[in-house]
């Protein structure tokens, strides 16, 4: 097989220590439909056997190209192998993951028929199945849901709404935001926030096709840089660089746990807190953080601040879209939902 000078879609795939998993992976990206791409394997300083099974792999089929790193984490790989890449489109694959046979094409064929689009996801399948919990079918229902810009743009404050082992990307927009950057929080959200700061639009093709592996040794569930109070500090960073800039008010709907940690790192982040709502009546009436916590029907009382919903459960969520909408407030505008 003879590879172009320049394949159109650079495969970018980070690794350390997957032995056991990474074939599958590297197999599942060679068993595309769409052929014309180059997949990047940046070794982040394994010390099993990775090393020759990507070898051994790249021995058989040129398009695949082994980059070698000391340890150095996720955010150096990515960028390493961004550096190498020759593509116009980079596409993200994680070396436990399995992407099925049509995902290249049916992401090319979407980011191609709109300019617009910077990234393209695809819906997923959390696998092995006997493993995944309620909460994780939770949120895979949620990320599957938001197909078009518009929703993953409303919820893009709820958490990331695109799953990073399915971005495809135009390069060229990456490139001008600066790549993977490491700031203590998850290095996709940061990403795709940028973008969207930029003006990027989103796009999701809606069909499975990606099994995105569950299991305790995922980094969402060992490093830091993925736990709620990481998340949130990146949420709050680029509310402040965007709907808050100027100093705008923030009334915190909900105050439970969820409203009370997000109005404390808003503080911590030299946000203006104005008020919380809640429904509890032993809540109203208080004050908490220095600020009143008053009833959903007296909103209209701090017209003019920006309103976040801050509740973890969708049905919640959709009672405070609906009693924000009721008294005025513009979605994406007035308010946000936040988790």
């Amino acid at each position: 097989m003879t590879m172009s000078l320049r394949p159109p879609v650079s495969v970018i795939l980070p690794v350390r220590d997957g032995e056991a998993v990474v074939a599958d992976a590297i197999e599942s990206v060679l068993g595309q439909t769409f052929s014309a791409f180059e997949l990047l394997v940046v070794d982040d300083g394994s010390v099993d056997g990775t090393q020759g099974i990507v070898r051994d792999l790249a021995a058989t089929d040129p398009r695949i190209r082994l980059l070698t790193q000391e340890a150095s984490g996720i955010v150096a790989a990515l960028e390493a192998g961004r550096g190498e890449a020759r593509g116009r489109y980079l596409a993200r694959m994680d070396a436990d993951d399995i992407a099925l046979p049509g995902r290249f094409k049916a992401q090319l064929a979407l980011i191609e028929r709109d300019s617009r689009l910077v990234v393209v996801g695809t819906q997923i399948a959390y696998f092995p199945r006997d493993r995944v919990q309620v909460g994780a079918l939770r949120y895979e229902g949620w990320i599957n849901s938001l197909t078009s810009h518009e929703a993953i743009a409303r919820d893009i404050f709820v958490e990331c709404p695109l799953p990073h082992p399915t971005f495809f990307m135009r390069a060229d927009a990456v490139d001008l935001i600066g790549g993977y950057r490491d700031f203590g929080w998850p290095e996709d959200y940061d990403l795709l926030l940028r973008l969207w700061e930029a003006g990027g639009r989103f796009g999701k093709v809606p069909s499975v096709l990606l099994k995105w592996r569950e299991g305790p040794l995922r980094l969402s569930r060992t490093q830091a840089a993925y736990d709620e109070e990481a998340f949130r500090r990146c949420k709050v960073r680029y509310l402040l660089k965007s709907h808050l800039e100027g100093g705008r008010g923030v009334v915190v709907w909900g105050a439970g746990p969820i409203g009370k940690s997000f109005a404390r790192e808003l503080q911590a982040q030299g946000g203006r807190l104005v008020a919380f709502v809640d429904l509890d009546p032993r809540r109203i009436g208080q004050e908490i953080h220095g600020v009143p916590v008053i009833r959903p029907e007296d909103g209209n009382r701090y017209r003019g601040s920006f309103a976040v919903a801050a509740v973890g459960k969708g049905r919640a969520r959709e009672e405070i879209r609906d009693a924000l909408s009721g008294l005025g407030w513009k979605e994406t505008e007035d308010f946000v939902a936040v988790a």
